[in-house]
């Protein structure tokens, strides 16, 4: 139950993080939830990186259609993926989602508490 409650606060804050904070916003987020919504190092990585690409790549899949795909195209064709949209829109929420997990991986360790006291 802490996972999911983790995974879609991450990604509501991330969300409104995103609308008053540049693209970094999402770890301060994703520490935040985790250090709020105590769980362990490995499960608090899956669930900030699951959260923040599910959102990411929904928005750039959302933005996507918006245009017909038109500048996404053009992203890919400058990129090394072959003009492949489906990819950019994977590797795009695979970035968020990487910065977010490791986020809230570190939050997950500070909350953490040394052994012995």
């Amino acid at each position: 139950m802490k996972f999911l409650t983790a995974t879609i606060l991450t990604a509501i804050l991330a969300f409104i993080s995103g609308l008053f904070l540049p693209w970094w916003g999402i770890a301060i987020t994703s520490l935040l939830v985790a250090v709020l919504v105590h769980q362990k190092a490995g499960k608090a990585f899956l669930s900030g990186l699951l959260g923040v690409f599910l959102l990411w790549a929904g928005l750039a899949w959302w933005i996507d259609m918006k245009n017909n795909g038109i500048l996404s195209k053009k992203i890919a064709t400058i990129l090394p993926l072959g003009g492949n949209t489906i990819l950019l829109i994977l590797v795009t929420g695979l970035f968020g989602g990487l910065i977010a997990g490791f986020a809230a991986m570190s939050g997950s360790f500070l909350r953490a508490t040394p052994k012995g006291r």
